[in-house]
C-alpha cells in the first residue's frame, strides 16, 4: 500500500511540474498606442502595475491580484483589459520552460604561445594550443583586432558587474533585469549558485586581457553587457523584451539557451519574439541588423535534433555546436542541419573544458556545454566585426561560412556539397576559425539583397506506410529573385501516431543530402507537425533549380499522413565576386580544389564544375540543363502574391506591411488566413501568425486559443489534448484539490502507521520485560523450594 502511495504522490509531483512549465502568469503583453503615458493610464485603471516597454506599442504589465501562477486563464482580468478602447490586443503570458546549456566535468593545462599573466592562460587550450587545434584567435589579436568598439550582451540568469575581470568592459547600455524591471543586472545569489551562468558566459566573450586575474575574453577590449531574464517565469514578453534591448547600441545578443532539451519537445519563439527576431535583422544596428549567436543544444543523449527548436533552426540566428578538446562530437552534442559552425567546450570525464570568470568575483576551469561554444563563437564575431563595421547579419553568416575548419572534427557524416564545401550535420562547416574570418572581414563587401521564393509541392494527402518511407519529388525550374541559395527551408505538415518515430531527409538537385529531422525514442506525441519549418544551412551557395527530393521514413507500428510541404529558398540573385577579388588573400575555406561530378541530367544531380560559390563553369549550359515541365511547378496563387496586396515591400519579392483588408502571411499578402494560423491585426498591421501546433484551427497562439483540435485529440477548455493522456493535462481546480485531498490523505496514514508502529514497539517490550521478569522469578522460587526439600531431607 504505502508503494501504491509513494508512486501516487510522484506522479502528482510531475504533473505539477508540467502544468508548473505551462501555467498562466499574472503577467500580461498589452498593444496600446500613444506612447507610455497611454500605458501607464491603463494599468493604473486596470489595477496593473506598468512593467516595461516590450517592442514597438507592447507594453508589459502585471495584475496585483492575479495568481502568480494558475492551470486556467482568468478570464476577467483579460476582458476587462482587452475591452478598453485603448488596448488593441492583450495576451496573458504562460511560462516557458528555458534550459541552460551547460554541463560540469574536469580541466587540464597546455602549453602556450603568446604569454599573458592571466591567472589561467595556461588552461585555456581552445585558444593557444596551436598548430591548427585551437580557434586561431592569436592571430587576430596579432594583426591588433580585440574587439575595440563592438558590444555584446549576455541573454541569461544575470551578469556580475564588478567582477574584478568584467567590470572594466562592463556596460550598463547593453544590460537590464527583465525579471525585476531595473537596471541592474546581478544575479540573485544562492547556496547552489544557480545563477552563474550568465557571468560564465561573459567572461568568454570580454574577461580583460593581462591583468592578473582569472581568464581572458576572446574579444578582450570589447565592451560585454548582461539581460537577466532566465532567473524567473519565462515569457513570450520577456523574451522579446530581451531580444529587443537596445538595438542601436548592441551589436551582437549571446543566447546560451532554449526549449527542453529533452528529446521530445518541439518549440520556438513566440509572436512577440519573433517580432523582435524581425525588428533586430531589418532595423538592428541602423539597418545592418543584430547578429544573434545561439547554442544549439544538449539534447545528445536523449537524441534530440536541434531543427525541432525554433530558436536554433531560425535563419536570423547563427547556431553554434560543440567539439571536445580532442575533435570529437560531444556526448551532449545535438546533431541537425541548421547548425552553421563550432567552437570547443567539454567532453567526456579526462577531457578538458572552458576557463571563465564565476560567482563572487571567483574562477573556474568547468564551463561546459553549447552554453559554452556560443559566446566563443560571439566574442569571435566581434573581432570580425570590429574589422568591418559594416557588416550584416547575413555578412557574418556568409563569413562563417567561408572561413570554418573541417580540419581536426571528426564525425561520420562529413559530406561535400554542391559547391565544394565540406559540411557536417555534428558540426556545421567546422570550426571557427578567429583570424581567418577577420582578414576576410577586412576585405569583404556586402553580400547581394536577400530573396526568398516559395515553392509549393502538388502533392498532399499522402499516406507514409508503417516501417516504410514517402519519397516525394519538387521541381523547382523558376526561383524568383534566388540563383544562389543561403538558407532552405522545407515547412512540413503531418499527423503522425508517434511523433519520435519520423524521420525526414531533404536532397538538392546538386545532391546534398540534409538530414531534417532524426529519429526521437523519447517523443511519443501525435501533434505530428503544423507548418513546421525545418532549416538548412547545408547547400549553402548550391542553386535551387532542379530536382528536390523529400524522404520521409515512419519507423513505427501505424500509418502517419503526410498533409503537405513546400520549400522556401532564401539567397541572392546573383553571386558574389569575393573569391576573384581576394585571390590568394583569402583563406582557404576548406583546402579542397573545385570538384568535377558526372553531368546526370536526368536526376537533378550536380553539375560539371562548380565554383565555391555556384557559379557555373560552363556559361549558360547549366540553365539549359534545368528543363523540367514549367506545369509540374506549384506557384503561389494570384491571391498569394505579394504584389496583389503588397503596401510596403520589402525589395526581395516579398511584403512587409499589407494593405487593408489584406493579411501578410509568410511575406504573402492573402484576403484569409490559412488553416493552422489567425488573423492578428493592429491599425498599422494585418498579420496571419501560427497557431500552437497542438491546435489545427484557432483564434490565437496559446494552447488554450484552439477551435478545432486534430484527430487524436479533444478540446479541455479550449486546449487541444492528445486523447491517450488527456486525463494529465486537466490542470484545473479539482486538479489541486484532489491534490491537497491526497496529501492530506497520505500525512494521516502516515502519522497513523507510525503511531501503530510506535505502539506495537512499546507493547512488546513491555510484554517482554514482564516476560523476563516472571522468568527469573520463576526460577528462584524453584531454588528455593529445592532448597527447602533438601534441608528437610538432611533432618
Amino acid at each position: 500500500m504505502m508503494c501504491t502511495m509513494w508512486v501516487l504522490i510522484l506522479t502528482l509531483l510531475f504533473l505539477t511540474r508540467e502544468n508548473h512549465t505551462r501555467a498562466y502568469t499574472n503577467q500580461w503583453a498589452a498593444h496600446i498606442e500613444g506612447g507610455q503615458e497611454v500605458a501607464l493610464k491603463v494599468a493604473q485603471d486596470h489595477g496593473f502595475r506598468y512593467l516595461d516597454k516590450i517592442i514597438d506599442d507592447w507594453y508589459h504589465l502585471e495584475h496585483r491580484l492575479v495568481m502568480k501562477r494558475s492551470a486556467v486563464p482568468h478570464t476577467g482580468v483579460h476582458e476587462q483589459l482587452s475591452q478598453d478602447y485603448r488596448v488593441h490586443r492583450a495576451e496573458q503570458q504562460r511560462a516557458k520552460s528555458r534550459s541552460k546549456r551547460d554541463f560540469i566535468i574536469k580541466h587540464g593545462q597546455f602549453k602556450t604561445q603568446i604569454v599573458l599573466n592571466d591567472e589561467r592562460w595556461s588552461l585555456m587550450w581552445y585558444l593557444n594550443r596551436g598548430s591548427g587545434l585551437d580557434m586561431n584567435v592569436q592571430g587576430a589579436w596579432t594583426e591588433g583586432i580585440t574587439g575595440h568598439g563592438v558590444v555584446v550582451t549576455i541573454l541569461d540568469d544575470g551578469l556580475e558587474k564588478d567582477h574584478p575581470d568584467l567590470k572594466e568592459n562592463y556596460d550598463p547600455q547593453a544590460s537590464y533585469d527583465v525579471n525585476n524591471h531595473d537596471e541592474d543586472p546581478m544575479p540573485r545569489y544562492d547556496l547552489v549558485d544557480s545563477n552563474r551562468h550568465g557571468t560564465r558566459c561573459a567572461g568568454e566573450v570580454a574577461a580583460t586581457a593581462n591583468n592578473s586575474i582569472c581568464s581572458v575574453g576572446v574579444a578582450f577590449h570589447a565592451q560585454v553587457g548582461g539581460v537577466r531574464m532566465l532567473d524567473g517565469d519565462v515569457t513570450d514578453a520577456v523574451e522579446a523584451r530581451s531580444l529587443s534591448l537596445n538595438p542601436q547600441h548592441i551589436d551582437i545578443y549571446s543566447a546560451s539557451w532554449g526549449p527542453d532539451d529533452d528529446g521530445k519537445t518541439v518549440d520556438g519563439p513566440g509572436e512577440l519574439a519573433t517580432r523582435a527576431f524581425i525588428e533586430g535583422v531589418t532595423k538592428g544596428r541602423d539597418g545592418k541588423g543584430s547578429i544573434f549567436v545561439w547554442a544549439s543544444g544538449n539534447g545528445g543523449r536523449d537524441h534530440d535534433n536541434c531543427n525541432c527548436d525554433g530558436y536554433t533552426n531560425s535563419i536570423w540566428t547563427l547556431s553554434i555546436s560543440s567539439a571536445t578538446e580532442n575533435g570529437l562530437v560531444p556526448w551532449y552534442s545535438e546533431a541537425c542541419s541548421s547548425t552553421l559552425a563550432t567552437t570547443y567546450s567539454s567532453g567526456s570525464t579526462g577531457e578538458k573544458q572552458v576557463v571563465t570568470t564565476d560567482l563572487h568575483h571567483y574562477c573556474t576551469s568547468s564551463h561546459t556545454g553549447t552554453s559554452a561554444s556560443a559566446p566563443l563563437a560571439a566574442g569571435i564575431c566581434a573581432l570580425a566585426l570590429e574589422a568591418n563595421k559594416n557588416l550584416t547579419w547575413r555578412d557574418m553568416q556568409h563569413i562563417v561560412v567561408r572561413t570554418a575548419k573541417p580540419a581536426n572534427l571528426k564525425a561520420p557524416d562529413w559530406v561535400t556539397n554542391g559547391v565544394g564545401r565540406n559540411v557536417s550535420h555534428s558540426f556545421g562547416y567546422g570550426l571557427m576559425d578567429a583570424t581567418a574570418m577577420v582578414l576576410l572581414a577586412r576585405k569583404w563587401r556586402t553580400v547581394p539583397e536577400q530573396h526568398n521564393c516559395e515553392v509549393s509541392a502538388p502533392q498532399v494527402g499522402r499516406a507514409i506506410p508503417a516501417k516504410s518511407q514517402l519519397i516525394l519529388e519538387l521541381h523547382v525550374k523558376e526561383c524568383s529573385g534566388v540563383n544562389f541559395l543561403e538558407h532552405v527551408q522545407a515547412k512540413v505538415s503531418l499527423s503522425a501516431s508517434r511523433r519520435g518515430d519520423l524521420q525526414i531527409h531533404l536532397t538538392s538537385p546538386q545532391g546534398t543530402k540534409s538530414t531534417l529531422l532524426a529519429k526521437r525514442p523519447h517523443d511519443v506525441s501525435k501533434a505530428g507537425f503544423h507548418q513546421w519549418p525545418f532549416m538548412s544551412v547545408h547547400t549553402w551557395g548550391e542553386r535551387p533549380h532542379g530536382i528536390w527530393k523529400l524522404e520521409i521514413h515512419n519507423e513505427g507500428r501505424y500509418l502517419d499522413h503526410l498533409e503537405e510541404w513546400k520549400l522556401v529558398f532564401y539567397g541572392t540573385d546573383t553571386s558574389l565576386d569575393i573569391d576573384n577579388e581576394l585571390g590568394k588573400d583569402e583563406p582557404e575555406v576548406s583546402g579542397l580544389p573545385l570538384l568535377e561530378v558526372p553531368d546526370d541530367t536526368t536526376t537533378g544531380a550536380r553539375q560539371n564544375m562548380v565554383d565555391m560559390e555556384g557559379d557555373p563553369l560552363i556559361g549558360s549550359q547549366q540553365m539549359d540543363r534545368v528543363s523540367h515541365s514549367e506545369d509540374l511547378i506549384q506557384r503561389p496563387s494570384n491571391e498569394n502574391q505579394a504584389s496583389g496586396g503588397c503596401k510596403i515591400s520589402n525589395g526581395a519579392h516579398g511584403c512587409l506591411v499589407c494593405k487593408p483588408n489584406w493579411y501578410l502571411n509568410e511575406l504573402h499578402c492573402v484576403f484569409h488566413c490559412p488553416a493552422g494560423t489567425y488573423a492578428a491585426s493592429d491599425e498599422s498591421h494585418s498579420v496571419c501568425v501560427s497557431c500552437h501546433y497542438s491546435c489545427a484551427t484557432c483564434s490565437g497562439p496559446t494552447g488554450n486559443e484552439c477551435t478545432s483540435c486534430h484527430q487524436d485529440s479533444v478540446r479541455i477548455e479550449s486546449n487541444c489534448v492528445l486523447t491517450s493522456i488527456a486525463w494529465k493535462m486537466q490542470a484545473t481546480s479539482w486538479f489541486y484539490r484532489m491534490t491537497i485531498f491526497f496529501v492530506i490523505n497520505l500525512s494521516v496514514i502516515t502519522a497513523a502507521a507510525i503511531y501503530l508502529c510506535v505502539s506495537w514497539f512499546r507493547r512488546k517490550l513491555i510484554f517482554r520485560t514482564y516476560d523476563y521478569g516472571q522468568v527469573g522469578y520463576s526460577s528462584n522460587v524453584i531454588a528455593q523450594c529445592n532448597a527447602d526439600d533438601s534441608s528437610s531431607e538432611s533432618e
